[in-house]
């Protein structure tokens, strides 16, 4: 009991708590490496490739988490889609979507630990980061592709999402989590472990979108007439 309570209540909010002190901290103390530093003049077609892939996957990926994770089971009824529906998209849209994560995701950790000028550009926490979301992409995949066909009868939406819920109203059942599959305890952990690492690492980056370049007027560039 105890460790359950560590793993499923202490755990998820000292990584909150450590996700969010820790980026009012960094911003605070340390804005100019509030940054993903580029190493694309070193290496461009497999970083153009491996982040495209990433980029486009992970997009969708988080959107299926939020919808799974935070929309009731008998919502999801009430807006008419059934079990069946639901499976198809998360299986196999979801499936897509996780494949193309892993496979971009793969292509940048490769490339970061494989070519000798990028691997020494990197800081530690660079590399770490790295295997950890390569690590947890991989769980993902294999929750959703075998555990699902192994275990059929699992349904995360009876058990993860009202656990992960109960985080949000300071209500939570550890006892949810008993019977949950090992991969998807492991994929979860993992996950909030990412998010307490996330202030320390290039990830911050993520918070920093140039949205402002959209509404920016165009520079204009004009050639200089020389007599």
């Amino acid at each position: 009991m105890m460790l359950e309570q560590f793993l499923w209540v202490i755990f998820p909010y000292m990584c909150v708590v450590i996700f969010i002190v820790g980026h009012i901290f960094r911003y605070r103390t340390d804005q100019f490496n509030w940054t993903a530093k580029s190493s694309e003049f070193i290496e461009k077609k497999q970083l153009m490739i491996g982040s495209l892939l990433f980029h486009l996957g992970i997009i969708p990926v988080i959107f299926g988490h939020v919808s799974g994770l935070g929309i009731p089971k008998t919502w999801m009824h009430a807006l008419g889609v059934n079990d069946h529906l639901y499976h198809i998209g998360a299986v196999y849209i979801g499936g897509i979507f996780g494949a193309m994560t892993f496979l971009g995701m793969l292509i940048l950790t490769s490339r970061r630990f494989t070519i000798r000028n990028v691997r020494r550009l990197s800081t530690a926490s660079d590399l770490i980061v790295n295997v950890l979301l390569l690590a947890l992409v991989c769980l993902g995949m294999f929750a959703t592709l075998v555990t699902n066909a192994v275990q059929p009868e699992f349904d995360y939406r009876e058990t993860i999402s009202i656990w992960f819920r109960g985080l949000f109203i300071f209500r939570v059942d550890p006892t949810l989590m008993r019977d949950v599959p090992i991969s998807f305890k492991l994929h979860v952990l993992m996950g909030f472990a990412i998010f307490a690492f996330w202030p320390f690492t290039r990830l911050v980056h993520v918070w920093s979108v140039p949205l402002n370049y959209v509404r920016r007027s165009y520079i204009l560039y004009r050639r200089h007439k020389t007599n």
